[in-house]
């Protein structure tokens, strides 16, 4: 390990350490008593974010249906167009464009139809407002760094910072809101392994396999190697005291990993992988993201179990391969498939464990494509088109400002390269004050909501 992360190894451990000496339960971080939060058990509010790493296309996720729209789309998208008769019609305003979705997302059109899905047009990471694509050649307007760039981009959507990026937005919410739940622990939960967008200064994050609790190996076991005394002995060597600094935070991980394993498991032993609430269909079986948001939906729904207590909370999880420098057509009809069945199983499942109007999914991703083909598919692009889910959402409207399709406009930074309309920061913003952070905490979680005219953009019914 080298000097650099032993300190952060440090920093954190100790972060936590204070935090769970805090009494009660860190209670004083949200202004509210362990009384406020016990005596309000419906009270509940989650935010689900879907991250679609490799940069979803989203020219080819939502398109112009009008004659000039989808001529101009059809000019830059060239082998790579999607007929116009097979995309599924969005409901929009008389005055808007029309627009059509990708026909694999015909899951995510009923909901749309129905008022509990949303979209919002072309949005990415902005340090300021930038009005057009002569001002964003201006080298003085502040720009987000290491544009076009994956590993960057996926950091500053999560966090706001590029690669090498500690504290997401998700952690900050979930640092704010922590203190309204009995298990602290349990506020940040990811179903897809260490994610950035949950990572924080006080609220560890709890990574969460797609079939329940992650144990240590061997420790939950009742023998090793045929003797009962050799796995007693094993777990009281590694959970023992120690004088050394290094050792005394591993022994108190792992008695932390025992002992969240032990409640946890005992929590969704009451809500089954088969409880007809939350069972994946047949056709969802082996697909990864329903498997991850089939175990969030579970701990859902064991939120108020004794074990669990929760009022507020912050869940990731994500779908790889949208990275469509080529075989585009085929590689995204098929991840499109499965976000848009994967979200309609979970918000179906948030139906019928009665928590529709508590929770909210969102997507996010690397990046927009570019706008310009590149003969089979592709390549790295700003703005992009997003979902919100869920009850709370009011849905079946289009929210920000749908692009022009062309190339050479005023929002093409080059190669057909949109600059978004949107900030990233907007869009958290509106989900985080329907979360609970009041408006003079968000520029807490979101550094740059101040530069922006509204830190609200109405897509949440509920305040």
């Amino acid at each position: 390990m080298s000097p650099a992360s032993r300190r952060e190894f440090l920093r954190r451990a100790g972060a936590f350490s204070l935090l769970r000496a805090a009494a009660p339960l860190g209670l004083q971080l949200a202004g509210i008593s362990a009384a406020a939060a016990a005596s309000q058990p419906d009270d509940y509010r989650a935010i689900v974010c879907l991250f679609m790493y490799g940069a979803n296309d989203g020219h080819n996720t939502v398109v112009p249906l009008d004659a000039e729209g989808y001529a101009r789309y059809a000019a830059a998208r060239t082998v790579i167009t999607l007929p116009r008769e097979d995309l599924l019609a969005l409901p929009t305003a008389p005055a808007a464009r029309p627009l059509g979705l990708h026909p694999a997302l015909a899951p995510l059109q009923k909901l749309y139809q129905r008022g509990t899905a949303a979209l919002l047009a072309n949005v990415g990471p902005l340090v300021v407002p930038i009005k057009d694509a002569a001002t964003f050649k201006n080298t003085t307007i502040a720009r987000p760094p290491k544009l076009f760039s994956h590993n960057d981009q996926q950091a500053i959507w999560q966090s706001f910072s590029p690669e090498g990026a500690k504290i997401g937005w998700g952690g900050r919410i979930a640092d704010l809101l922590a203190a309204q739940n009995g298990k602290h622990l349990f506020t940040a939960i990811s179903a897809a392994g260490n994610a950035v967008f949950l990572a924080s200064d006080k609220t560890i994050q709890y990574q969460i396999s797609n079939s329940g609790a992650i144990g240590f190996n061997r420790l939950g076991a009742t023998n090793i190697y045929g003797s009962a005394k050799g796995a007693e002995a094993l777990r009281a060597q590694l959970s023992a005291s120690q004088n050394d600094l290094f050792a005394q935070e591993y022994a108190a991980v792992v008695n932390r990993s025992m002992a969240a394993h032990g409640l946890v498991s005992s929590a969704l032993a009451g809500l089954p992988e088969t409880d007809p609430r939350i069972a994946l269909p047949a056709t969802l079986q082996q697909d990864k993201l329903a498997q991850q948001l089939r175990i969030v939906a579970r701990m859902i729904g064991v939120r108020n179990d004794d074990n669990i207590q929760q009022h507020r909370q912050v869940f990731f999880v994500s779908l790889n391969g949208f990275d469509t420098h080529d075989h585009q057509l085929g590689k995204q009809a098929e991840l499109l498939h499965s976000v848009a069945e994967s979200v309609a199983y979970f918000q179906a499942s948030m139906e019928a464990l009665g928590v529709a109007d508590k929770v909210t999914l969102f997507t996010a991703s690397d990046f927009g494509r570019a706008l310009l083909s590149n003969g089979d598919g592709s390549d790295h692009g700003w703005g992009n088109h997003h979902f919100i889910v869920g009850g709370a959402v009011r849905g079946g409207q289009v929210y920000g400002q749908f692009p022009d399709p062309g190339l050479n406009t005023g929002t093409d930074v080059g190669n057909g390269r949109l600059l978004p309309t949107t900030a990233v920061d907007q869009y958290a913003a509106t989900l985080a004050r329907w979360m609970g952070v009041r408006d003079g905490d968000l520029p807490q979680v979101l550094p740059n909501v101040t530069h922006f005219a509204t830190s609200d953009l109405g897509f949440m019914g509920k305040a």
